[in-house]
């Protein structure tokens, strides 16, 4: 997913700070035509109003938006898209939402929201529940996309792009790829006898590390929080699961390292010879086989993440599009959901821009699985993956978790006090 790399993680901090400190409320002037820069009661329950509407998103490294707009406003000449542009980074996207939703802007029509921000925009009351007449046909989403859109049992977004973790692992010495945690932890012999480091993943203390515990936590039977929203980490599978992590620091079988790497730390690292194993998202199969500097072109394959008795559960990853609340033209937007939602357009973002469908159907697409060979290892990824808490109170809840699984991976605290700490920390934060 080389197009959201960088936006795929909100940065805890800068988010935490928009929860607790009211920013000042922007003056609406972004390009596009939602209408004047002030929102209105009328103009928030019109659900009939067509006309040009504006589209916000990060950066478009791939390129694969700006073709897409350009084919809608082709054919609806009288309802042109304007793109927005964001930088290419998460927390710069979430705050600049953030600032036009509590002014009320309606420029900002649909918005490009990572699965962590659903819950907590929807919360705020800033997207339009898409039911009724907004309502959209889920049957042949991927559930799991659309468990990260609905928030109360409401859907609030339309699933957009997926993301699941993948084990990148050397298929010249190691035939077959490890099934399990433990069997992969095995065959770290093989990378000492190549002079190799045997595993790594996302460790540096940001979303990444919080990604990386939730999926150990989850794959040994462990939750964060429980369905009504309820910490429940400190428990005996919790500890079994970043247990395993903290073990493989202590034993060498994480090289120390790792502490420090984020997604592109890992890939760099796998694509210089230096790892065994990796795990990391899809948008490294295509770097590695085409960037110069990877000796390991031909010499690496994909399999589902390992865990406990089979595949792990992944953390999910991804993008909904969803319609402000504010907008005035929101018929027009929900026609624009649905269009990013179709086969032509998903098979576009995947082609393009390495972006995982959210339409079922396209993992068993021959013409698309023969460009893109690792879609039926990711589809297995997606439907045993697990979403991060799905709450209002994202940022501190991930900040929780990262802080204290860091810390248990240093060996400033043990796995027990980690957990304890984060369990208080969850419950601090809203998760009671």
């Amino acid at each position: 997913m080389r197009n959201r790399k960088f936006s795929r993680y909100a940065s805890p901090l800068a988010a935490a700070s928009v929860l607790v400190l009211a920013l000042s409320a922007c003056s609406g002037g972004s390009s596009g035509g939602g209408g004047s820069t002030s929102g209105s009661g009328d103009a928030a329950n019109n659900l009939d109003g067509r006309g040009p509407i504006t589209y916000v998103q990060g950066k478009d490294n791939s390129n694969v938006v700006r073709p897409m707009i350009d084919q809608w406003n082709a054919a609806h000449p009288d309802q042109k898209v304007t793109f927005k542009e964001q930088s290419d980074q998460a927390d710069q996207q979430h705050d600049d939402l953030v600032q036009h939703f509590q002014a009320k802007d309606p420029n900002y029509d649909v918005v490009d929201v990572d699965v962590v921000w659903t819950a907590e925009f929807a919360a705020k009351g800033w997207l339009q529940p898409l039911k009724d007449k907004m309502a959209i046909d889920t049957s042949a989403l991927l559930p799991a996309t659309v468990k990260t859109a609905t928030y109360g049992g409401t859907l609030y977004a339309a699933p957009q792009s997926s993301d699941g973790g993948l084990l990148y692992y050397r298929k010249d010495l190691v035939p077959n790829p490890p099934k399990t945690w433990d069997e992969m932890m095995s065959m770290c012999s093989i990378a000492k006898q190549h002079n190799m480091s045997c595993y790594a993943g996302q460790f540096a203390q940001y979303e990444g590390l919080t990604v990386n515990a939730a999926e150990a936590i989850n794959t040994w039977g462990g939750k964060i929080v429980d369905d009504s929203g309820k910490a429940v980490v400190n428990s005996p599978e919790a500890k079994t699961g970043l247990g395993k992590i903290v073990e493989a620091f202590k034993n060498g079988n994480i090289p120390q390292q790792a502490i420090t790497y984020q997604e592109e730390q890992g890939r760099q690292a796998f694509e210089a010879g230096q790892l065994l194993f990796l795990r990391n998202w899809p948008y490294v199969y295509n770097l590695a086989k085409t960037d110069g500097s990877s000796v390991v072109k031909d010499t690496f394959g994909i399999a589902p993440l390992p865990g406990n008795n089979g595949p792990g559960a992944s953390s999910l990853g991804g993008h909904n599009a969803a319609v402000s609340v504010y907008s005035k033209n929101k018929a027009t937007a929900l026609d624009f959901l649905k269009y990013m939602t179709s086969a032509e357009q998903q098979k576009n973002f995947a082609i393009r821009g390495s972006l995982a469908p959210v339409l079922s159907n396209l993992y068993t697409d021959a013409d698309l699985t023969a460009k893109l060979p690792y879609l039926p290892t990711l589809l297995t990824s997606i439907q045993n993956a697990v979403p991060r808490p799905v709450t209002p109170f994202y940022p501190a809840v991930t900040k929780a978790i990262q802080d204290n699984a860091y810390s248990a991976i240093k060996g400033d605290k043990s796995v027990d006090q980690a957990l304890s700490d984060m369990q208080n920390a969850l419950i601090a934060a809203g998760a009671k």
